[in-house]
Protein backbone atom coordinates (compact mmCIF):
# COMPACT_ATOMS: atom_id res chain seq x y z
CA UNK A 1 0.00 0.00 0.00
CA UNK A 2 2.66 2.47 0.84
CA UNK A 3 4.26 1.89 -2.01
CA UNK A 4 1.68 2.66 -4.63
CA UNK A 5 0.91 6.27 -2.36
CA UNK A 6 4.48 6.58 -3.16
CA UNK A 7 4.23 6.24 -6.56
CA UNK A 8 0.73 8.26 -6.56
CA UNK A 9 2.99 10.94 -5.07
CA UNK A 10 5.88 11.30 -7.46
CA UNK A 11 3.22 11.09 -10.23
CA UNK A 12 2.01 13.93 -8.84
CA UNK A 13 4.72 15.56 -8.10
CA UNK A 14 6.21 15.28 -11.66
CA UNK A 15 3.13 16.49 -13.41
CA UNK A 16 3.06 19.18 -10.71
CA UNK A 17 6.69 20.53 -12.38
CA UNK A 18 5.62 19.56 -15.97
CA UNK A 19 2.78 22.32 -15.65
CA UNK A 20 5.26 24.69 -14.10
CA UNK A 21 7.42 24.29 -16.53
CA UNK A 22 5.11 24.65 -19.16
CA UNK A 23 3.32 27.73 -17.59
CA UNK A 24 6.71 29.56 -17.55
CA UNK A 25 7.96 28.86 -21.21
CA UNK A 26 4.57 30.40 -22.38
CA UNK A 27 4.88 33.38 -19.76
CA UNK A 28 8.18 33.91 -21.08
CA UNK A 29 6.85 33.60 -24.62
CA UNK A 30 4.87 36.23 -24.25
CA UNK A 31 7.51 38.53 -22.55
CA UNK A 32 9.42 38.22 -25.97
CA UNK A 33 6.43 39.08 -28.18
CA UNK A 34 5.45 42.04 -26.29
CA UNK A 35 9.31 43.19 -26.15
CA UNK A 36 9.21 42.74 -29.46
CA UNK A 37 6.27 44.97 -30.30
CA UNK A 38 7.31 48.01 -27.73
CA UNK A 39 10.83 47.69 -29.18
CA UNK A 40 9.40 47.60 -32.95
CA UNK A 41 11.02 44.51 -33.50
CA UNK A 42 9.55 43.85 -37.53
CA UNK A 43 7.19 41.57 -38.19
CA UNK A 44 9.08 39.38 -40.68
CA UNK A 45 11.43 38.40 -37.96
CA UNK A 46 8.40 36.96 -35.52
CA UNK A 47 6.46 34.08 -35.64
CA UNK A 48 3.14 33.79 -36.91
CA UNK A 49 0.35 32.61 -34.78
CA UNK A 50 -1.58 29.41 -35.98
CA UNK A 51 -4.57 30.67 -34.29
CA UNK A 52 -6.75 33.91 -32.70
CA UNK A 53 -5.56 34.81 -28.84
CA UNK A 54 -8.10 33.15 -26.84
CA UNK A 55 -10.21 34.12 -24.66
CA UNK A 56 -9.55 35.65 -21.14
CA UNK A 57 -10.76 32.23 -19.26
CA UNK A 58 -9.61 30.23 -21.18
CA UNK A 59 -6.09 31.79 -21.24
CA UNK A 60 -6.80 31.35 -17.14
CA UNK A 61 -7.71 27.91 -17.35
CA UNK A 62 -4.78 26.78 -19.70
CA UNK A 63 -2.65 28.01 -16.92
CA UNK A 64 -3.94 26.01 -13.96
CA UNK A 65 -3.88 22.86 -15.46
CA UNK A 66 -6.58 21.57 -17.99
CA UNK A 67 -6.33 17.87 -16.33
CA UNK A 68 -8.16 18.88 -12.86
CA UNK A 69 -10.67 21.76 -15.19
CA UNK A 70 -11.87 18.43 -17.34
CA UNK A 71 -12.80 16.57 -13.61
CA UNK A 72 -14.59 19.67 -11.62
CA UNK A 73 -16.06 20.02 -15.35
CA UNK A 74 -17.37 16.53 -15.22
CA UNK A 75 -18.62 16.92 -11.71
CA UNK A 76 -20.04 20.14 -11.91
CA UNK A 77 -17.82 21.73 -9.34
CA UNK A 78 -15.63 24.45 -11.35
CA UNK A 79 -18.65 26.61 -11.21
CA UNK A 80 -18.88 26.12 -7.85
CA UNK A 81 -15.77 26.82 -6.97
CA UNK A 82 -15.28 29.96 -8.87
CA UNK A 83 -17.96 31.06 -6.89
CA UNK A 84 -16.55 30.49 -3.71
CA UNK A 85 -13.53 31.96 -4.49
CA UNK A 86 -14.86 35.22 -5.87
CA UNK A 87 -17.50 35.29 -2.31
CA UNK A 88 -14.15 35.01 -0.93
CA UNK A 89 -12.26 37.70 -2.38
CA UNK A 90 -9.20 34.91 -3.40
CA UNK A 91 -7.39 35.23 -6.46
CA UNK A 92 -7.16 31.51 -6.69
CA UNK A 93 -8.59 29.64 -9.74
CA UNK A 94 -10.65 26.53 -9.37
CA UNK A 95 -7.61 23.99 -10.31
CA UNK A 96 -5.19 25.49 -7.58
CA UNK A 97 -7.78 24.81 -5.29
CA UNK A 98 -8.16 21.40 -6.56
CA UNK A 99 -4.37 21.33 -6.31
CA UNK A 100 -4.04 22.36 -2.58
CA UNK A 101 -6.51 19.81 -1.36
CA UNK A 102 -5.06 17.17 -3.28
CA UNK A 103 -1.35 17.87 -1.57
CA UNK A 104 -2.75 18.32 1.83
CA UNK A 105 -4.38 15.15 1.34
CA UNK A 106 -1.75 12.88 0.28
CA UNK A 107 0.00 15.03 3.28
CA UNK A 108 -2.18 14.00 5.63
CA UNK A 109 -1.82 10.40 4.52
CA UNK A 110 1.79 9.41 4.33
CA UNK A 111 2.15 11.61 7.89
CA UNK A 112 -0.39 9.17 9.41
CA UNK A 113 0.99 5.96 7.19
CA UNK A 114 3.99 6.66 8.90
CA UNK A 115 3.21 7.64 12.56
CA UNK A 116 0.81 5.01 12.98
CA UNK A 117 1.45 1.65 14.68
CA UNK A 118 0.73 -0.91 12.19
CA UNK A 119 -2.53 -2.16 13.63
CA UNK A 120 -4.08 1.11 12.58
CA UNK A 121 -2.96 2.10 9.45
CA UNK A 122 -6.13 1.39 7.52
CA UNK A 123 -7.01 4.27 9.92
CA UNK A 124 -4.60 6.95 7.77
CA UNK A 125 -7.59 7.93 5.50
CA UNK A 126 -9.37 9.84 8.41
CA UNK A 127 -6.21 11.96 9.10
CA UNK A 128 -6.24 12.56 5.23
CA UNK A 129 -10.03 13.67 5.11
CA UNK A 130 -9.05 16.48 7.74
CA UNK A 131 -5.88 17.53 5.78
CA UNK A 132 -7.57 17.57 2.48
CA UNK A 133 -10.49 19.69 3.61
CA UNK A 134 -8.35 22.35 5.00
CA UNK A 135 -8.01 24.71 2.35
CA UNK A 136 -11.54 24.39 1.86
CA UNK A 137 -12.05 25.04 5.60
CA UNK A 138 -9.68 28.11 4.88
CA UNK A 139 -11.69 29.34 1.85
CA UNK A 140 -14.87 29.20 4.10
CA UNK A 141 -13.37 31.66 6.73
CA UNK A 142 -11.60 33.75 4.20
CA UNK A 143 -15.84 34.16 2.72
CA UNK A 144 -17.38 34.53 6.04
CA UNK A 145 -15.06 37.14 7.31
CA UNK A 146 -15.43 38.81 4.17
CA UNK A 147 -19.06 38.85 4.05
CA UNK A 148 -19.52 39.84 7.72
CA UNK A 149 -17.18 43.06 7.01
CA UNK A 150 -19.67 43.95 3.97
CA UNK A 151 -22.56 43.39 5.81
CA UNK A 152 -20.88 45.71 8.59
CA UNK A 153 -20.34 48.77 6.04
CA UNK A 154 -23.56 47.96 4.28
CA UNK A 155 -25.97 50.02 5.84
CA UNK A 156 -23.16 53.42 5.86
CA UNK A 157 -22.98 52.58 2.26
CA UNK A 158 -26.68 52.62 1.29
CA UNK A 159 -26.99 55.82 3.42
CA UNK A 160 -23.73 57.41 1.53
CA UNK A 161 -25.89 56.87 -1.62
CA UNK A 162 -29.12 58.23 -0.69
CA UNK A 163 -27.41 61.46 0.23
CA UNK A 164 -25.40 61.59 -2.78
CA UNK A 165 -29.18 61.34 -4.95
CA UNK A 166 -30.58 64.30 -3.08
CA UNK A 167 -27.35 66.36 -3.91
CA UNK A 168 -28.28 65.62 -7.27
CA UNK A 169 -25.75 62.71 -8.56
CA UNK A 170 -27.83 59.59 -10.15
CA UNK A 171 -27.71 56.39 -8.97
CA UNK A 172 -24.67 54.98 -11.37
CA UNK A 173 -22.84 57.94 -10.32
CA UNK A 174 -23.01 56.80 -6.79
CA UNK A 175 -21.96 53.47 -6.99
CA UNK A 176 -18.94 54.90 -8.04
CA UNK A 177 -18.23 57.21 -5.72
CA UNK A 178 -18.88 54.47 -2.94
CA UNK A 179 -15.25 53.30 -3.99
CA UNK A 180 -13.48 56.15 -3.07
CA UNK A 181 -15.04 56.57 0.29
CA UNK A 182 -15.50 53.05 1.66
CA UNK A 183 -12.78 50.22 2.35
CA UNK A 184 -12.84 46.75 1.05
CA UNK A 185 -14.55 44.25 0.67
CA UNK A 186 -17.62 46.91 -0.25
CA UNK A 187 -15.56 49.69 -2.36
CA UNK A 188 -14.75 46.59 -4.49
CA UNK A 189 -17.65 44.82 -5.13
CA UNK A 190 -19.53 48.24 -6.02
CA UNK A 191 -16.69 49.34 -8.33
CA UNK A 192 -17.05 46.07 -10.01
CA UNK A 193 -21.08 46.74 -10.48
CA UNK A 194 -20.07 50.30 -11.83
CA UNK A 195 -17.44 48.87 -14.20
CA UNK A 196 -19.65 46.31 -15.62
CA UNK A 197 -23.02 49.03 -16.06
CA UNK A 198 -20.59 51.54 -17.25
CA UNK A 199 -19.16 49.08 -20.31
CA UNK A 200 -22.26 48.45 -21.60
CA UNK A 201 -23.92 45.76 -19.21
CA UNK A 202 -27.64 46.62 -18.34
CA UNK A 203 -28.15 48.14 -14.40
CA UNK A 204 -30.37 45.03 -13.72
CA UNK A 205 -27.70 42.32 -15.06
CA UNK A 206 -25.20 44.63 -13.02
CA UNK A 207 -27.08 44.62 -9.71
CA UNK A 208 -28.38 40.70 -10.23
CA UNK A 209 -24.67 39.73 -10.30
CA UNK A 210 -23.32 41.81 -7.81
CA UNK A 211 -26.25 40.02 -5.41
CA UNK A 212 -25.16 36.73 -6.58
CA UNK A 213 -21.40 37.57 -5.74
CA UNK A 214 -22.82 38.62 -2.33
CA UNK A 215 -25.09 35.90 -0.55
CA UNK A 216 -26.37 38.47 1.44
CA UNK A 217 -29.92 38.93 2.35
CA UNK A 218 -29.59 42.81 2.99
CA UNK A 219 -28.07 42.91 -0.70
CA UNK A 220 -30.99 40.95 -2.03
CA UNK A 221 -33.04 43.49 -0.64
CA UNK A 222 -31.56 46.65 -1.80
CA UNK A 223 -31.42 44.90 -5.57
CA UNK A 224 -35.02 44.04 -5.34
CA UNK A 225 -35.77 47.65 -3.93
CA UNK A 226 -33.73 49.16 -6.69
CA UNK A 227 -35.14 46.82 -9.72
CA UNK A 228 -38.42 47.53 -7.71
CA UNK A 229 -38.55 51.40 -7.84
CA UNK A 230 -36.79 51.64 -11.33
CA UNK A 231 -40.06 49.78 -12.71
CA UNK A 232 -42.98 51.67 -10.54
CA UNK A 233 -41.11 55.20 -9.53
CA UNK A 234 -40.98 56.83 -6.52
CA UNK A 235 -38.03 58.32 -4.37
CA UNK A 236 -35.26 55.67 -3.89
CA UNK A 237 -33.66 57.89 -1.43
CA UNK A 238 -35.92 57.49 0.79
CA UNK A 239 -36.14 53.89 0.11
CA UNK A 240 -32.07 53.50 0.46
CA UNK A 241 -32.82 55.19 4.29
CA UNK A 242 -35.43 53.15 5.25
CA UNK A 243 -33.25 50.10 4.45
CA UNK A 244 -30.42 50.95 6.47
CA UNK A 245 -32.08 51.78 9.29
CA UNK A 246 -34.01 48.17 9.11
CA UNK A 247 -30.69 46.41 8.38
CA UNK A 248 -29.52 47.96 11.45
CA UNK A 249 -32.23 46.88 13.90
CA UNK A 250 -31.58 43.46 12.68
CA UNK A 251 -28.01 43.63 13.30
CA UNK A 252 -29.68 44.78 16.77
CA UNK A 253 -31.72 41.44 16.98
CA UNK A 254 -29.36 39.28 15.92
CA UNK A 255 -27.01 40.47 18.22
CA UNK A 256 -29.33 39.40 21.05
CA UNK A 257 -30.32 36.33 19.56
CA UNK A 258 -26.57 35.50 19.67
CA UNK A 259 -26.35 36.45 23.52
CA UNK A 260 -29.20 34.63 24.39
CA UNK A 261 -28.15 31.18 22.66
CA UNK A 262 -24.74 31.27 23.76
CA UNK A 263 -25.38 28.65 26.26
CA UNK A 264 -26.82 26.44 23.76
CA UNK A 265 -23.61 27.03 21.42
CA UNK A 266 -21.18 26.33 24.27
CA UNK A 267 -23.77 23.26 25.41
CA UNK A 268 -23.40 21.58 22.31
CA UNK A 269 -19.61 22.13 21.82
CA UNK A 270 -18.64 20.69 25.39
CA UNK A 271 -20.75 17.39 24.48
CA UNK A 272 -18.94 17.13 21.22
CA UNK A 273 -15.50 17.80 22.38
CA UNK A 274 -15.77 15.34 25.63
CA UNK A 275 -16.16 12.17 24.30
CA UNK A 276 -13.46 13.07 21.94
CA UNK A 277 -11.08 13.96 24.65
CA UNK A 278 -12.07 10.91 26.97
CA UNK A 279 -11.00 8.61 24.08
CA UNK A 280 -7.58 10.18 23.54
CA UNK A 281 -6.74 10.14 27.54
CA UNK A 282 -7.62 5.93 26.72
CA UNK A 283 -5.67 5.72 24.23
CA UNK A 284 -2.59 6.65 26.81
CA UNK A 285 -4.27 5.70 30.34
CA UNK A 286 -5.42 2.01 28.85
CA UNK A 287 -4.52 1.16 25.49
CA UNK A 288 -6.00 -2.34 25.65
CA UNK A 289 -9.23 -1.37 26.31
CA UNK A 290 -9.09 1.06 23.43
CA UNK A 291 -7.92 -1.76 21.51
CA UNK A 292 -11.04 -3.41 21.57
CA UNK A 293 -12.93 -0.96 19.46
CA UNK A 294 -10.48 -0.96 16.77
CA UNK A 295 -9.54 -4.76 16.08
CA UNK A 296 -13.01 -6.28 17.13
CA UNK A 297 -15.21 -6.38 14.56
CA UNK A 298 -18.28 -5.57 17.53
CA UNK A 299 -15.88 -2.59 18.99
CA UNK A 300 -16.10 -1.09 15.04
CA UNK A 301 -19.61 -1.15 15.06
CA UNK A 302 -19.88 0.28 18.31
CA UNK A 303 -17.13 2.93 17.42
CA UNK A 304 -18.76 3.85 13.95
CA UNK A 305 -22.15 3.72 16.04
CA UNK A 306 -21.05 6.16 18.25
CA UNK A 307 -19.63 8.86 15.73
CA UNK A 308 -22.78 8.75 13.81
CA UNK A 309 -24.80 9.56 16.92
CA UNK A 310 -22.56 12.60 18.01
CA UNK A 311 -22.52 14.14 14.62
CA UNK A 312 -26.53 13.70 14.58
CA UNK A 313 -26.94 14.72 18.57
CA UNK A 314 -24.12 18.04 17.14
CA UNK A 315 -26.48 18.62 14.55
CA UNK A 316 -30.00 18.80 16.23
CA UNK A 317 -28.11 21.37 18.56
CA UNK A 318 -27.00 23.50 15.68
CA UNK A 319 -30.09 23.45 14.13
CA UNK A 320 -32.07 24.80 17.58
CA UNK A 321 -29.61 27.76 18.50
CA UNK A 322 -28.76 28.54 15.12
CA UNK A 323 -31.80 31.27 14.43
CA UNK A 324 -32.13 33.51 11.10
CA UNK A 325 -32.83 36.85 11.46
Amino acid sequence: MGFYVAVFVAIWLLSVFGWWMMSSAARSAEVDRMKNRLLGTPKGKAKKRSQKNPALLEAEDRKTGQLVLRILRRFRYQERAQRLLEQAGLKWKPARLAHACMAAFLLGFLLAWFMLPPEYSSLALLPAVVFGSFPLLHIYRVRRLRLRKFEEQFPESLEFMARSMRAGHAFSVSLEMIHREFQEPLAGEFRRTFDEHNLGLPLETALTKLAERVPSMDVHFFVSAVLLQRRTGGNLAEILDKLASLIRERFKLRGKIRAISAHGRMTGAALTCIPIGVALIMFFVNPDYAHFFFTDPTGQMMVTAAVVLQLVGYAIIKKIVTIEV
